[in-house]
């Protein structure tokens, strides 16, 4: 079991992928389930939040504990597969932003 973002020590790791698709679904939403499931078997994930608008813009945050928990899931057979059939159908254009959380802090009321 994960422990919250909200309560894991810092500082652990943020791949932020951010991305137009293309019209329709052409398999991509058994893929991006499949994706979230098989990372989260990865060692060193930490959790995912994913954003799409109507426009098909969207955002998608995985967490991991270190770097190269982040290279191996790259390096993820299937993973790179997903990626291929994004550049081919699903997306128009998509960026990675690698980034270090080095402090948290929530609010809720």
């Amino acid at each position: 079991m994960h422990v919250p973002l909200e309560e894991r020590e810092t500082p652990y790791y943020a791949v932020i992928f951010t991305s137009k698709r293309t019209e329709g679904d052409h398999g991509y939403g058994k893929m991006a389930d499949t994706m979230v499931d098989m990372a989260e078997q990865q060692p060193g994930f930490l959790g995912v939040e994913s954003y799409r608008n109507a426009e098909g813009a969207g955002v998608t945050i995985s967490y991991w504990s270190d770097l190269e928990s982040i290279r191996n899931w790259k390096a993820n057979p299937v993973h790179q597969l997903a990626q291929q059939q994004g550049k081919q159908q699903w997306y128009d254009q998509y960026s990675v932003k690698i980034c270090k959380v080095e402090r948290t802090y929530s609010f809720e009321a």
